[in-house]
This record gives C-alpha cells, structure tokens and sequence, in this order.
C-alpha cells in the first residue's frame, strides 16, 4: 500500500487497471457476439481469407484473377486505396501550393479568382463533388470514337482517359535495386555537401551531385542491357482506341474529386503559414534586393514549411479516409471490395474488423512519418 503514495506507481497502477477493464470489457463483447453467432450456426473466425474469392475486380494495381484467395482480393483493395490516396496528395499539394500563393498575390483579379476556388471546394461536401465529376465524364464527354485528344498520344472521353504506358519486359528488380542505391548515395552526398556549406560558407553542386547520384546506377543498368521496357501509345482508330493505359472513368473521377478537395484544403494551410512569417523578414529581403519570387522561395516558404507541416498532416490523413467515398461511384477501393467479400462469405464482423485494421494501421503510418520530418524541420532550440 506504501507504494499508492508514490505518484508515480500510482499512475501505473490506475493505468494498467484502466487496460484491464478495458480488455475485460473487449473480451466480454466478443464471447457474447460469438456465442450469439454460434447459436444462430453463423460461421467464425479468419479461415474465409484462404476460400476462392469467386468474383472479378474491374480495376486492380496488383495481379488479381477470380481464382485468387479472399486475402488476395482484400489486398487489391488496399492497393487500390493507397494507390489513389497518394496520387491525390501529391497533386493536391503541389495544386494547394500554387493556389496559396496565388492566395497572397498583388493582383486582385488573381487573388479574388483563387479566394473564389478556395471557397468553392470547401463548402460543398466532397460526396456531391464525386457525383458531379462522375456525371461529367460519363454524360458530357465525347464516346470513345470521338475522344478528345489533351495532350499527343493522351485521350479523354466517357470511358475515361488513355495515357501512354510503360511495361517493364526484364529488369524490374534490378531497377529497384539500382535506384535504391542511387537514393541512399544521394542522401549521403547531400548530407556531406550541407555539411560543407554550413562549415565554409561556400555554395557547392549537392543538389546536382545527388541528382546525378539518382541516375547514375540506372544509366549503368541500361548501358549493360539490364533493363528491357516495353512502351505503348494509345492510338486513335475509328471505333476504339488501342494501346497504351486505359484508366477507367471511376479512378478519374475519384482522382480529380480528392485532388481538388485536398488543394482547397493545402490552399488555405500555405497561405496561413506564408502569412503568419515576420513581416520584418520580407522587409529584410527587400533591403537586400531580393525580388518577390526570389524572397518566397528562398526566404518565406521555408519558415512557412514549419507551421505548415503540422496541419498538413491532418489534410493526408483526411483525405486517405474520404478515399473510401469511392464506393459511391463504383471504383474497387476496399470498402468496395470488403462489401463484396461479405456479401459472398457473410462473414462481416471480421472483414469490417479487416479494413478497420487496415485504416488504422495506416492512419498511424502517416501520423508517424509526418511526425518525424515534422521534428527534422522544426527549429531546435540550444
């Protein structure tokens, strides 16, 4: 008992009794709902994820085929999550970007048309915006035959858009191996070079000797004849068209809703950040004849980067979990596909147990990176 005084192990204690009665209670729950389960002759348990899932996914990142397992198939679903959630940070940040400076321009006509899209995107829920760009694409595009040529050898119409493709014939491991290599020796080149700047104040080539760094063990590895790549063009006939990616209108859709939404978001967090630098810093820049476009991106932004990085976070999470919105116009993310799998097995407590998990787990991963270059750009105080 002498050890409740003690603040410490008391804390401890009243801790590890709050886990207890919180597992107590978790155990309780599931002991009833299997009970109730069994009663009821509802199969339980995870052995459902070694079955034939028995059923096509119209959009897959990884090999799948009616014949996989269950498991199989609920991982093309995260794939397809991950894969179109980081597509949509990445453009949304570099759009975000470009609209929050734009946000602080002197040209009124150009700060009023970005306060205009800022406010457009934020206040309609991100729902309706899919429905929107899903109707588009599929009731206002051009069909196939006719489709609307964007860029060369890229074309959009209402079966979505045909982009160039790159197919890696022999050499796939190879190349990730050499740009594994090139990517650590950039990091230690660029590392050594700042380390020499800070002691002799001198500018050096880093940047470049660690781009070169990137290149160099891949353009080695075509030299040898490591790598074999297959290209395809998509081609324009008069019904169809035939080579190249064919990316399907929901992925489109989902893409530009997410990518839009998370700009807005990205938008108002730079100019928050921008604004929130000493005036006194844009001042001191000045009186050293920097022009405006020099000052931000030498002077502004980087100060900027450690108030935006915190909530910026909280955008990447947000915008992985909206990705599950997908459902409502039929792309195969993993909702979609964990819906399907329940449906099949009725088993749905453990495959919403599964994809719980697999937001969780991923949720965290983010938080934990974002985390960290969080501390790397912080300033450190001595």
């Amino acid at each position: 008992m002498a050890l409740l005084h003690d603040a410490r192990y008391r804390a401890l204690f009243y801790q590890g009794l709050t886990i207890c009665i919180i597992g107590l209670i978790a155990w309780s729950m599931f002991a009833t709902a299997s009970h109730n389960l069994e009663r009821q002759d509802i199969a339980t348990g995870f052995s459902y994820l070694s079955r034939q899932a028995g059923f096509v996914i119209s959009e897959t990142t990884i090999a799948y085929q009616p014949t996989d397992s269950v498991s199989r198939a609920l991982l093309v679903g995260l794939a397809n999550t991950i894969k179109v959630s980081v597509l949509a940070a990445f453009f949304g940040t570099v759009l975000g970007l470009l609209v929050g400076i734009g946000r602080m321009s002197r040209n009124p006509l150009l700060q009023r048309l970005m306060l205009l899209y800022v406010e457009a995107l934020r206040n309609v829920p991100l729902l309706l915006y899919l429905l929107f760009w899903y109707a588009v694409i599929i009731n206002v595009l051009p069909p196939v035959r006719a489709a609307l040529p964007v860029l060369p050898h890229v074309y959009l119409s209402n079966s979505g858009l045909a982009i160039p493709s790159v197919e890696f014939v022999r050499g796939l491991a190879p190349t990730v191996a050499a740009l594994a290599i090139g990517l650590v020796g950039a990091f230690l080149i660029r590392r050594l070079s700042l380390h020499r700047r800070l002691t002799t104040g001198k500018p050096n080539h880093g940047t470049l000797l660690a781009l070169l760094a990137i290149a160099a063990p891949i353009v080695l590895l075509i030299v040898l004849d490591g790598i074999s790549l297959k290209f395809g063009l998509p081609e324009q006939g008069r019904f169809r068209l035939t080579g190249g990616m064919q990316v399907k209108p929901e992925f489109v859709a989902l893409l530009f809703g997410l990518t839009l939404s998370v700009s807005a978001t990205v938008a108002e967090i730079v100019r928050a950040g921008i604004q929130a630098v000493d005036k006194g810093q844009w001042e001191a820049a000045t009186a050293l004849g920097l022009p405006r476009r020099r000052t931000m991106r030498l002077v502004i932004l980087p100060q900027a980067l450690r108030l935006i990085i915190p909530p910026l976070t909280n955008t990447y999470l947000t915008v992985f979990k909206n990705s599950s919105l997908a459902i409502a116009i039929g792309y195969p993310d993993l909702v979609m596909v964990s819906n399907t799998v329940m449906n099949q097995t009725g088993q749905a407590m453990e495959t919403i147990a599964i994809f719980m998990g697999a937001y969780l787990g991923l949720s965290i991963a983010i938080s934990l990176f974002m985390n960290w270059y969080n501390t790397r750009v912080a300033l450190k105080e001595r």
